[in-house]
């Protein structure tokens, strides 16, 4: 048998063996805070600044010092489990979960055990009307560890306590994924919640969002799980999925060939696209968790959750829903305009000056989104505003600018002098549309006479070549002829 057949015979059984396999996936992801200070202290819960400044004897668990909570981080986790459906806790307590790491400078870490502060939520993945439900089992407040630092020293490990202490929600998933590309959807979509809700900024390179990805996987039809392998050090959503598809077929390969799974925690290598073995997984038995004694329970009230939901923005699928089922707009404008809360508030703001809802959606996606990615901006950052934009689709509506020269001149030119409105700009520049058809048809002539041989070829039938002719007009307008207009002529006087 030729070898490409033996490969490709070889692959096809390899592809059914996987086949036979369901993979279950469960995801922990951690949420940094935006808070000004500490969990448990008053320290400042910032990112950066020199190794060892942000802490206190407080922080650093020093006999004598008591922790006080930090209310904010409170508000900020009920506000993300009103976002994904939880049923919120009234009567909570903390606990301490007892490990020792060197980045943990109180030999514990004060957590949430037996009162997570939410609840059997649901996030919803996958494309709009055919979404998928992943239940979260719970979220639980907690503070996080200092920083382990393995690559400044040949010889030793470095510690910052920067982070110790920084307040975090723990968001835990069920394991309802079903494979790597879900557990990116999932990802993706608590990520744009945390920062639309302005509870953390999301950035996983900087440690402000991780995860830990707990994999296993079973015969298709098989009531029980298989053995769950954690899998943690992913510092990008790309990398949480390149990592849970290295594993599937790491774990199927070796039930494959008769390998015993064992439960442990294994660690992510980026540049290899491997994970290998950090240690045995540990049970909740050997964290000896117990409630803590340095902070009362506390109890949340009707009142202040009904508070919470007064301050809470318009969530992405509740906007994703206004602008495909009330604005007629298609699922992939809905989803550019709500990736990012800020874009969404831009357009937002837009469609309160104009009913040309796709227009306002053209300009948001195209020539708005372009600008902030190439010039690294953020929205915040504009010096156009909607008014400036709902004031070039009114233009470009009554005919006096096109797209082409409001986007690639206008645009700009506003971008530089944002204190003058579009319409006088636009005068200024000399670029509003020239709707005389007496002075358009002057150029339809002129157009026509330079290519009588593609005259005779458009009536011929090739009437693709009317793009020429319209090419033509412009040049000689300089811009300025109305398109439509200029169709309209030039058709006339080609068919006559």
């Amino acid at each position: 048998m030729p070898l490409g057949l033996v490969a490709s015979s070889y692959l096809c059984r390899r592809m059914n063996v996987y086949d036979k396999y369901e993979v279950v996936i469960g995801l922990e992801v951690h949420a940094q805070l935006l808070t000004k200070t500490k969990a448990y202290s008053d320290d400042i819960a910032a990112y950066g600044g020199e190794p060892n400044t942000y802490v206190s004897p407080v922080t650093l668990g020093h006999p004598g010092t008591l922790p006080v909570f930090n209310q904010e981080s409170l508000r900020l986790a009920i506000k993300l489990g009103l976002a994904t459906n939880c049923q919120i806790t009234r009567y909570n307590q903390f606990a301490r979960k007892n490990y020792f790491y060197a980045d943990l400078p109180k030999g514990y870490q004060i957590t949430q055990d037996n009162t997570p502060i939410c609840t059997n939520g649901i996030v919803l993945i996958g494309e709009y009307g055919k979404e998928k439900t992943i239940r979260i089992h719970r979220i639980h407040m907690e503070e996080d560890a200092g920083k382990s630092i393995h690559d400044l020293d040949p010889f030793y490990t470095l510690v910052d306590l920067n982070r110790a202490g920084t307040p975090l929600v723990e968001i835990v998933s069920e394991p309802d994924m079903r494979s790597g590309d879900e557990a990116y959807a999932y990802l993706t979509e608590i990520r744009r919640l945390v920062r639309h809700l302005e509870i953390c900024d999301g950035n996983m390179e900087e440690g402000s969002l991780r995860c830990d990805a707990n994999v296993s996987v079973m015969l298709k039809g098989a009531t029980q799980f298989g053995v769950k392998v954690e899998v943690k050090n992913m510092n990008s959503i790309r990398n949480v999925k390149r990592a849970i598809d290295y594993e599937v077929i790491r774990q199927i390969d070796a039930i494959e060939s008769g390998e015993t799974l064992v439960q442990e925690t294994r660690s992510f290598d980026a540049s290899k696209g491997t994970t290998f073995s950090m240690r045995s997984k540990e049970a909740a038995h050997d964290y000896r968790y117990f409630p803590e004694p340095d902070l009362p329970p506390f109890a949340v009230s009707d009142e202040m959750i009904e508070g919470i939901k007064q301050d809470m923005p318009a969530l992405p699928k509740a906007l994703m829903h206004k602008y495909i089922e009330q604005l007629q707009l298609s699922v992939y404008d809905a989803e550019i305009l709500t990736s990012e809360k800020a874009i969404a508030l831009f357009f937002e703001e837009i469609i309160q000056l104009t009913k040309n809802y796709k227009a306002a959606a053209n300009w948001v996606s195209g020539p708005i989104k372009s600008w902030l990615n190439e010039n690294a901006k953020e929205v915040n950052e504009l010096t156009i505003t909607p008014k400036h934009i709902a004031d070039i689709i009114q233009l470009i509506d009554e005919s006096k600018l096109n797209f082409t020269i409001a986007s690639q001149q206008l645009f700009p030119a506003l971008m530089e002098k944002p204190e003058n409105t579009a319409a006088d700009l636009a005068k200024a520049m000399n670029i509003i549309q020239e709707s005389d058809s007496g002075l358009i048809a002057q150029f339809v002539d002129e157009a026509l006479a330079k290519f009588p041989d593609k005259v005779t070829e458009y009536k011929n039938g090739k009437k693709g070549l009317l793009g020429l002719f319209m090419g033509e007009v412009m040049k000689l307008s300089k811009g300025k002829a109305d398109p439509k207009l200029t169709s309209k002529l030039l058709e006339e006087k080609l068919n006559n």
